[in-house]
């Protein structure tokens, strides 16, 4: 009968159960079907409609990066700017492909993608690929008169538009599709109450049921349990049922359940008291402290140590950041390797150790009367995403039981969290100093930006109003786009031709220096022969004509060196040699080389120098000097009467703008060349820097020159990261300033030279000069040069002329030959090796460049070559006087280098040098 009564108990509640679970698996199935419904169209809204965005989003980022790589390498012209371009230009296709396909099931999406893809390539081929070849071809014209018209604006325009009309209908799309999923949403929660509705229902009747079968059999274990509950939460009291059936055993298992909640209890409140512990800890080293000690308190461990791993060369380190019952710091090693030891073993294999069989040779746990052998130890990993980034090891008195280890591994699942939490706080704090420096500039930055987004709403307010009027337009921009393609094809010959007049440029330019410096070799050293009239056979006029013809001479070799320098400098070729240049001798030199200019004009020169001017700058002195006694020559010779004055002062910080102090330089300098005499018209200030221009018609009748010398100047100045600014008054004089940098870290942006007289064009001239200036006062005589006795150098000095003009061959042999020397004459370098080969050895070798048959470069190579004559002496002459012609030269086998036509005084110079050596 009793086993019958503990069936029927068992089968009235398996048979109740049986029925609820049942009922709930048939409406876990209708409601797992809908709710599988719902979940697939749910994917489908986030799946196809964010990826339909972010496709979108993307083709049009690509449009705006080959925009913006078109413009910045049109603007700037560097190479660097097409790679967003060219990126842009092959991806933007992958990603209108995929989201083309993703819209197989939209025709009329697809239609109006494909109107995006046509206007793309429409731009693409109006304006990006032409204006990207344009620049490469450096063809500005063209340039300029395409974004006169910016047809490339209306396609942006459109393709813009095209895109938003897209969107506004994929969001429509979403929308309806939201709409149909939240209705089906609410007849699955009808539903699901009806099936909640109809379970409790018969849920309720079994109970009913079984509750009256055995709620009898229940009131004593019901009065205990009631007993417990009255307790206030203590659950020390158990149940005691004197029956043999399933009432005893909910008894037994109602104990169990009671130790365990105990358990539990114990265990969840420990475990809330270690966690609230971490709050408002900033430190690692504080907060494996605290975790020591925590721990410690709870499961009775007595000495333990806490290590967090560090990254070094040598791979993971874990260090000893905090130690529990530490003797003099002898808890534990200081720091180990993963792998290494049980502790690292257990950190490699990301396992818990817990060893109970503690060998006699592990440390002793100290106390106030002595030492204690543990009887356990417990190493367990701290993980944070599946990575050990710590290792505790707690050594105990005691076993540690099951449920202080269980303790101990549920802190430490959380603990790995705590612990990155700490690091990446103390990162913050560390990031948080270093962006504390840049909020200044984020916020001038921010107040920029506000300020053109303003901007940008009211540019695409006017976009929009225009934006019909370009729709108009496109048609006739598609039709131009052909004709574009035909010119675009024109302009490539174009530039090609270019290319080649640039080239035909230099090898003229080279050629007709040549050919006039050749002739005026011969007109220089004969003019100045006959002026000397060493012989006494000319008369006063004669040698008068003499004078005026060697003047004449000079003059026109001045011309070509301008019109050399100023085709060099417009072609970048010109080269800027930078060094150390005495400023304290400036003066001196201006008086040495213009005193006698100002006696012979009658004109007053005064030369001002201030005190904080530097003895030394950085600067190429060549071209420095070129320009100042360009300036002084002007003034000179368009000063009738009054002064001509030079001020050299340094040029105050206050008066320094934003642009040049962007300028890398140890200072600025400011030297202005003013004079008394005829002023230029201020619309003329502009014109009188272009090359071959003057002020008017009449200046260069009446005082000559080329209209070359300011604008050689002004590119001068600019290579040397300067400018020259003028100030004038018709009648009253002139005032030209050069602003010049010391280029002690090398030469400096142009672009930024630019941007500084720009900015300073005003600034300087309203700044009042507060430099000390200090006139320095010279007596005006002009330095007479003493001429050096040659007679005992030159006497006898046998002397080869190798030259194919015989022009050049009759001067130099003439002029040489009164110095007492032995003259011999060849043709070319053929004849010139046979001569040396056949002829007593010659002191010294005078050898022209271009020659027929063999020039002086493959002659000087076979001298030094082939006859081994090495130390003979052998200068260079040549006419064509281009770049790098001297280091030609000297590499080819010549002691020194003088370009024609030639200075007498520098030739025997030269000369005596070598014969002396």
């Amino acid at each position: 009968m009793e086993k019958k009564m503990r069936f029927g108990i068992k089968s009235k509640i398996i048979i109740g159960y049986l029925i609820v679970i049942v009922c709930l698996f048939i409406a876990f199935i209708v409601l797992n079907s809908q709710i599988s419904s719902l979940q697939k169209e749910r994917n489908f809204i986030i799946d196809h409609d964010i990826e339909v965005h972010d496709l979108t989003n993307r083709i049009e980022k690509h449009l705006l990066d080959m925009e913006t790589g078109q413009r910045g390498y049109i603007i700037t012209g560097e190479a660097s700017y097409l790679e967003p371009y060219n990126s842009a230009a092959s991806s933007w296709e992958k990603d209108y492909n995929a989201l083309y396909q993703l819209l197989n099931n939209n025709p009329n999406q697809q239609e109006k993608l494909e109107k995006i893809k046509g206007s793309i390539q429409d731009w693409i081929e109006a304006a990006g690929e032409p204006t990207i070849a344009l620049k490469k071809e450096n063809n500005t014209k063209e340039l300029q008169q395409f974004f006169e018209k910016d047809p490339g604006r209306q396609y942006m325009d459109d393709i813009r538009s095209q895109f938003t009309s897209f969107r506004n209908v994929e969001k429509k799309s979403t929308e309806t599709r939201a709409t149909e999923l939240d209705e089906k949403n609410q007849k699955i929660k009808i539903g699901l109450y009806g099936l909640l509705l109809f379970v409790t229902l018969i849920s309720l009747a079994i109970a009913i049921v079984l509750s009256n079968s055995i709620v009898n059999t229940i009131k004593e274990v019901t009065q205990t349990i009631k007993r417990i509950t009255a307790s206030k939460g203590e659950l020390k009291g158990r149940i005691k049922v004197r029956s043999n059936d399933e009432i005893k055993d909910l008894g037994i298992a109602t104990n169990a359940l009671l130790e365990n909640i105990e358990e539990r209890n114990w265990l969840q409140t420990n475990i809330a008291h270690a966690v609230t512990m971490y709050q408002g800890i900033a430190s690692v080293d504080k907060l494996a402290e605290k975790f020591l000690f925590t721990v410690s308190e709870m499961t009775g461990a007595s000495f333990g140590a806490f290590y967090v791993r560090e990254e070094n060369d040598k791979g993971d380190l874990f260090v000893k950041q905090a130690a529990f019952a530490d003797r003099k710091g002898d808890a534990g090693r200081e720091s180990f390797l993963i792998g290494e030891g049980l502790i690292g073993q257990a950190a490699l294999e990301k396992r818990t150790l817990v060893i109970n069989d503690v060998p006699d040779t592990y440390q002793l746990i100290a106390s106030g009367l002595g030492e204690v052998k543990p009887k356990s130890i417990f190493i367990v990993p701290v993980l944070f995403e599946d990575e050990v980034i710590a290792v505790i090891e707690l050594a105990s008195l005691h076993e540690l039981t099951v449920l202080e280890q269980e303790l101990i591994s549920q802190v430490i699942e959380t603990f790995g969290l705590t612990i990155n939490g700490v690091i990446r706080r103390m990162e913050i704090a560390r990031l948080l100093k270093e962006s504390q420096a840049m909020t200044e500039e984020l916020q001038a930055q921010s107040e920029e930006l506000q300020t053109q987004s303003e901007e940008l709403q009211m540019q695409s307010e006017e976009l929009r109003m225009i934006n019909e009027q370009l729709e108009e337009r496109t048609k006739d921009a598609e039709e131009k786009s052909f004709e574009l393609e035909a010119a675009k094809e024109d302009l490539e010959e174009k530039a090609h031709q270019l290319e080649l007049n640039s080239q035909y440029k230099s090898e003229f330019l080279a050629n007709m220096s040549h050919e006039l410096r050749t002739p005026l070799n011969s007109i220089l050293i004969l003019s100045e022969m006959l002026e000397e009239n060493a012989a006494k056979t000319l008369s006063e006029d004669e040698e008068e004509y003499a004078r005026i013809i060697h003047s004449s001479g000079k003059d026109l070799l001045a011309l070509i060196n301008d019109i050399l320098d100023l085709s060099k400098v417009e072609s970048g070729k010109l080269d800027v040699l930078l060094a150390e240049m005495n400023m304290s001798e400036l003066p001196d030199q201006i008086e040495r080389n213009f005193s006698h200019v100002a006696e012979q004009k009658k004109v007053q020169l005064k030369i001002n120098k201030a005190q904080d001017v530097p003895n030394i700058i950085h600067t190429d002195e060549k071209r420095f000097q070129q320009i100042v006694k360009n300036l002084l020559s002007n003034a000179f010779k368009f000063t009738e009467s009054g002064s001509v004055t030079v001020s050299i002062q340094r040029v105050a910080d206050h008066r320094l703008t934003t642009a040049m102090r962007t300028v890398d330089t140890d200072c600025w300098l400011e030297i202005a060349v003013a004079d008394t005499g005829i002023g230029i018209p201020k619309e003329k200030h502009q014109l009188i820097f272009e090359a071959f221009q003057q002020a008017d018609g009449a200046t260069v009748r009446k005082y000559g020159g080329t209209g070359l010398g300011l604008s050689i100047c002004s590119e001068f100045a600019k290579l040397l990261g300067g400018w020259i600014s003028l100030s004038s008054e018709v009648g009253k004089g002139s005032t030209f300033t050069l602003y010049l940098p010391s280029l002690s870290n090398g030469l400096v942006d142009y672009e930024k030279v630019n941007f500084a007289y720009e900015e300073v064009a005003v600034s300087i001239e309203e700044a009042e000069p507060e430099a000390e200036i200090t006139e320095i006062d010279h007596p005006v005589q002009p330095v007479e040069p003493s001429l050096p006795d040659d007679e005992n150098v030159f006497q006898d000095k046998r002397v080869l002329i190798v030259d194919d003009d015989q022009r050049n061959i009759f001067a130099l042999k003439t002029a040489l030959a009164k110095q007492g020397m032995t003259i011999m004459t060849a043709h070319n370098g053929i004849e010139c090796l046979e001569m040396m080969k056949n002829s007593e050895p010659f002191d010294l070798i005078l050898m022209d460049i271009m020659m027929p048959q063999m020039d002086g470069y493959e002659a000087m190579q076979k001298i030094r070559g082939e006859l081994k004559l090495v130390d003979l002496p052998i200068i260079a002459l040549t006419a064509k006087a281009m770049k790098n012609d001297r280091e030609k030269c000297l590499e080819a086998g010549a002691s020194d280098y003088i370009s024609k036509p030639l200075d007498l005084n520098q030739l025997f110079s030269v000369m005596r040098v070598w014969l002396v050596n």
